[in-house]
């Protein structure tokens, strides 16, 4: 026998112990049960055994997990309900969501027992729901509070000019021209030449015009029938149509028209009605706090 023969018989030895236990293994795991073998059925038996209990123990600890995570979304949102309860007071929204704040709970514990995929189930689902109703009233706090932030953009309640105002300039007073009683339908601000003038509210501008008596006019639409004006002015900066933010400088103080010195004549007209303008400055003397009315 030489050293080929040798190799080429170990090859094929190792070949047949391979294909021997190959079809061994087969035998024996794939048919046990027909094979009928004890020891084979109990091995069998055994290693199916425990995959189940395997299985059965990854389960369970997802399961837990999965109970524990729900105890802290269910705390999450007990805190999101006292938030809610919070803002709504703040925005004079009623809260239907009474058991928010109120739901406190606790106490010692005993015989405590994993929860079962059911159980859990069920509470993920309740869960669920509760979120649904507290996102529908997070969802109307927020519109609410959004257009109440609107409609304070909307009123005239900033000051056009930074110095304080005329506010018993409204109403009937002496003309200084004529000197007969006459009606002043808005309040002075008496300031220098040049000073800004800007919107007391968010709107667009109607008109802008060379009046014998407003001087340079500037007219602005609030919506709901609410507009201001702004006489008197040396400079103007914006046109009609024009969009207009709340605090934005649309023009500067001068003494045209009918004008004794510089100052800002502002009127507030609802439905073209002439209203006491102080009634909305006030407003922003409250926020601005400086400025006082003489």
């Amino acid at each position: 026998l030489t050293g080929r023969h040798l190799l080429v018989g170990g090859a094929l030895l190792v070949m047949l112990v391979l294909g021997l236990s190959t079809l061994f293994s087969y035998v024996t795991v794939r048919h046990a049960a027909e094979v009928r073998l004890p020891f084979l059925q109990d091995l069998v038996r055994a290693v199916s055994m425990e995959e189940s209990e395997k299985s059965r123990e990854f389960v369970r600890e997802n399961i837990n997990a999965m109970a524990v995570r729900l105890g802290q979304m269910q705390a999450q949102l007990m805190r999101l309900d006292s938030l809610s309860e919070r803002l709504s007071a703040l925005a004079g929204v009623k809260n239907d969501n009474r058991e928010s704040a109120k739901d406190g709970r606790g106490g010692p514990l005993i015989q405590p027992r994993p929860l079962s995929s059911e159980e859990l189930g069920k509470a993920l689902d309740a869960l669920s729901q509760k979120m649904d109703a507290r996102s529908d009233s997070l969802s109307l706090l927020e519109s609410h509070l959004l257009e109440d932030r609107i409609r304070k953009n909307l009123l005239p309640t900033s000051l056009p000019v930074t110095t304080p105002w005329n506010a018993s300039s409204f109403g009937w007073r002496i003309d200084p021209f004529t000197g007969e009683a006459a009606m002043h339908e808005g309040v002075d601000f008496p300031s220098e030449i040049g000073m800004p003038i800007k919107a007391a509210a968010a709107g667009i501008v109607i008109d802008v015009e060379q009046h014998p008596q407003y001087g340079n006019l500037i007219e602005i639409d609030h919506g709901n029938g609410l507009t201001t004006r702004y006489a008197h002015a040396s400079k103007i900066f914006v046109k009609p149509g024009a969009l207009v933010r709340r605090g934005q400088k649309i023009a500067e103080v001068g003494t045209t028209g009918r004008s004794t010195g510089p100052h800002l004549h502002f009127e507030v007209r609802i439905n073209g009605v002439a209203q006491n303008p102080n009634r909305f400055l006030q407003q922003a003397q409250k926020g601005g706090g400086k400025l006082a009315s003489r």
